[in-house]
Order: structure tokens, then sequence, then C-alpha cells
């Protein structure tokens, strides 16, 4: 099976920043097989599809690191709260509430989402109960994601959300063993502590050594996102959020630390040393009244930063495209109008994104030999007059949005084309969405 996708402007991604004007890629089975960067007019045997980019933008699949699919229900439920009160009063009884089907829909309902917007690849962190209908879900949808299961077995906040230590890391184990590299590897797992306060020392020290049980599996978890929490960690701990997790052992590179927002120059210093990557979530760290994280900074001390859009309830959208705009947007007035250009963000949702995943070689830019995870873009409204000689970056990071997305490929299969979906009952999700919202509130 062989597609061309011929004649578009292909923004590679690659270290290089190519862009070839007037391009194709040739895709054999999941991978780029070719990528031709002047007009073709010549068939090419054994294509069995031809797809006519001519004016569309072609760019590399987006990846958003940090996702909630669990909480895509919970949209609009949950605002204008701080973030441990966000957690008490409405997330975790939200989440407790939760039965096998409400699951299922409320991650169906964020992958449509998601791939809408041209996200392809996502790190997602589940809740407690229910993860199998997360894991389905995104396996029958086409989606590449890291997954795992929230691991919490201590719970001041609503204490009716926890299990045992034994229990947590029996679970993870088994879902790990079962799940990982699954669907044609597409689905991977990621040991997922919520956070340091919801977790006992054991649980992370634990779940940190599982990691090298299973290669390619990652460690997932929240750090130094709120101002309360991060003083609840130094009085528990007796040292700071990003330094406890480091003397506990469970930072590496194949560790990746949601938000990051309140650190000193030492707990940067030992994410540098360690390797391990942060995902920033701008709007989230917006709407909960978390903070600004230090980017420009992160990034000059060598961390790979990447984005996510966190969960709805605490965003009200898993757009990919407002995470970059507000990426960039909301250091200017610190940092100055040069920080963060939109080039740099573009490759934060993409090129980093694949890095921080320990997917840099699968997944991330438009490469010979990678998979073909790619997105159309019809750009043409928002970038008026084209100007092939100007920066497609800024029309991509500023401008665009997910209207703008025509087709999304995912592992060499169109996932959405033409703006419509290919697995996808759009109208069956948002009804099946409905029904199990109603009930989730007859539970609670």
């Amino acid at each position: 099976m062989a597609t061309l996708v011929r004649d578009g402007i292909i923004i590679t991604g690659n270290t290089s920043g190519e862009i070839h004007r007037c391009g194709s890629i040739l895709i054999e089975q999941s991978r780029i097989a070719e990528i031709m960067p002047e007009p073709t007019n010549s068939s090419i045997d054994d294509v069995n599809e031809v797809i006519d980019a001519t004016g569309f933008v072609v760019v590399p699949g987006f990846i958003q690191t940090h996702i909630h699919l669990c909480q895509t229900l919970f949209r609009g439920l949950a605002d204008d709260l701080d973030l441990l009160d966000w957690l008490r009063e409405k997330i975790f009884p939200f989440e407790a509430a939760h039965d096998e089907h409400s699951m299922y829909s409320s991650a169906m309902l964020g992958i449509a989402e998601l791939i809408r917007s041209g996200t392809t690849t996502i790190l997602d962190m589940g809740s407690i109960n229910h993860e199998e209908e997360v894991i389905r879900a995104i396996g029958e949808s086409g989606l590449r994601a890291f997954v795992g299961k929230a691991m919490m077995d201590t719970n001041d906040l609503f204490p009716k959300l926890k299990e045992s230590t034994g229990e947590s890391l029996r679970s993870t184990r088994d879902l790990a063993e079962r799940w990982h590299n699954s669907y044609d590897g597409r689905v991977k797992y990621a040991v997922a502590p919520r956070f340091v306060l919801s977790c006992t020392e054991r649980l992370l020290k634990d779940a940190g050594e599982m990691v090298q049980d299973f290669p390619g599996m990652l460690f997932h978890t929240h750090a130094s996102e709120n101002h309360s929490e991060v003083q609840q960690v130094r009085e528990r701990c007796g040292m700071e959020n990003i330094e406890y997790l480091d003397h506990i052992g469970v930072l590496s590179n194949k560790a990746c630390l949601a938000h990051c927002i309140h650190m000193n120059d030492r707990e940067v210093d030992i994410l540098r040393s360690r390797a391990t990557s942060i995902a920033h979530c701008p709007s989230s760290n917006l709407k909960l009244g978390s903070g600004i994280a230090t980017i420009p900074y992160y990034r000059e001390k060598g961390i790979t930063v990447s984005l996510g859009a966190d969960g709805a309830p605490c965003n009200n959208t898993l757009d990919v495209f407002q995470e970059m705009r507000l990426a960039s947007l909301i250091q200017k007035p610190i940092h100055g109008p040069t920080a963060l250009p939109a080039k740099v963000v573009f490759e934060m949702a993409t090129r980093d994104g694949a890095k921080a995943l320990g997917l840099e070689q699968e997944i991330g830019s438009i490469e010979v030999g990678k998979k073909a995870d790619l997105v159309l873009l019809d750009l043409r409204h928002v970038w008026n007059p084209v100007d092939m000689a100007g920066n497609p970056y800024s029309a991509i990071v500023y401008s665009a949005k997910p209207e703008n997305v025509d087709s999304v490929m995912i592992d060499g299969r169109w996932a959405y084309r033409k703006k419509a979906f290919t697995s996808i009952d759009e109208h069956r999700v948002l009804t099946e969405a409905r029904r199990e919202l109603k009930k989730l509130h007859d539970r609670l």
C-alpha cells in the first residue's frame, strides 16, 4: 500500500528547517519512503492513492505531551478555581464517579477533538480506574499515544479517590504488560504517579524503577505547578519539589514533568543534568492562575520543552494551535518581543515533543524512514495573500486554528480526510457523551 501526497508546501520540521515550496511525499505502509522537493510530473509505479496537495501546507503531526482524556466530559464544569480547590471540589469527585462507559466516552470525545485539530501523538494521564477504556478508545481511533493510569495511594484532598500502594503498583504493572507497544506499537505505557502530594515515597520510587523493566516506557507526573503545592511539598519532604524527585531517583531522560512553573536555579540545573523534559501547558497555567513558566530560560539551559493542552476542565479546549500561540505570546511582555518566535514554538509542538517521548527517530519531522504522521493545512484564508517567500511558521502559530486542518494521517493511514473522520462516528461520539455526562451527574 503506497500513497503519494504531491505538490504541497512541505515544512519538514527537520533540524535544518527545510521547506519545499512544491514537493511530494511517498508513503509506503506506515513510513515515509521518499521526499521529492520538486513538482512531480511523472507517474510513480505501485501507488494506490494520489493526494493533490496543491495549495496545502504539509507539516509533521503535532505532539502534545500532557493530556487528560479522562477529564474531557468535565469541560466547563470546573472553572475559575485555584489548582488544589479545583482538584478537591471538582476533578477528583468527577473522576471517582466515572464508570467504564463514561470513561470510554470521555476519551473518545477528547481524541476526536485532538485529531481534528492536527494532534497525532499524546502523552496521557488517566485516572485510577477504567484505564483500559482509555486505551481501547485510543487504539480504535488510530491515535498514537503514551498512556498510564494515575497512581495515587494518598489523597488528603479527596480520600475516596486513592488505592493501596500495592494495588497501585500491581495494576500499573498489569496494564503495562498488557498494553505497552500494543496496536502495532502505536500505544505505549507511561507510569503516572499523579504528583508528590498524592503519592507515598515508596510508590514514587517503585514506579520509577518499573520504567527500567519496559524498554521505551516513560515516567510522567505533575511537578511545581502551583505555589500552594510547592509549599506543601516543601513542608512534607523538607526540600523543593524537583530536588525531592531527584533525591528519590526518578528523574532521567525517560521522565516528562508537566508544568514546572515554580523552580529555583538548582532545580533547573537538576532537570538539565538528568535530561528530564518539561511539558509546558500555557492555557491551563493561565486559567488556573498557576503562573507563567520561564520557558526561554529553560530552553537556554538546554532542557527539552514540549507542549500540552492538559485537560478540558482547566483549559476548555485541546487545541494545539492555541497552545502554540499562547506559548509564544505570554513570554513577550516579560522577555521581549523576540522571545519564543513562531519557528521555535512550532518545533516545541513537533520535534521537541518527539524528543520528550524518546521518539525523535520515529516522529516529529517529515524525513525518510520516519513514521508517516502528517497534517495537511489549508492556510489560504489566514495567509492572504499567500507569500511563498514569507514565514509560514507565522501563519501556523499566530493565525491558524483547527478549522484550517484539512486532513490528518497517522501511521500511514488517514484518520481525518477532507474534514471528515475515517474511523470515528462523530455523531455517535457526541450523542454518547451527552448521555454519559448525565449519568455521571446522577452518580455524583
